[in-house]
């Protein structure tokens, strides 16, 4: 497996585990889906980069990304140091917030890698 492959399947794999832990959320279907897109993506761009980087797939990977943008903006955390553990241990909603930061991040660098390759082709 091409070290490339480890790159992208190490954060679908991770996003497979966050969307697994949303089974007691209230809203689990909605943040399930939001964690099982990147890590669809995640695991195209690893194991099927030539459908990843067809016109069809980039329109769609940049579809993706334009609402995981959109989702960012929606869900960014409104109190003050939501990063810090005594905040977003009580507060759901910078959970959340940073959960679609990391999402975000993650279609991001799937985008980053199929732009390199089609690049380098």
């Amino acid at each position: 497996m091409a070290p490339v492959r480890y790159l992208l399947v190490l954060p679908g794999v991770v996003m497979v585990a966050f969307a697994a832990v949303q089974y007691n959320d209230p809203d689990a279907l909605v943040w399930i889906a939001i964690y099982l897109v990147p890590a669809a993506w995640a695991f195209a761009a690893a194991f099927r980069p030539a459908q990843v980087c067809s016109l069809a797939g980039e329109r769609l990977l940049w579809a993706s990304v334009a609402i995981g943008a959109a989702l960012t903006v929606f869900y960014w955390p409104t109190m003050p140091n939501f990063w810090v553990k005594d905040v977003w241990w009580v507060e759901e909603t910078a959970r959340e917030g940073m959960g679609m930061m990391i999402a975000f991040a993650v279609l991001l660098a799937v985008l980053a890698t199929t732009l390199l390759r089609k690049r380098a082709a």
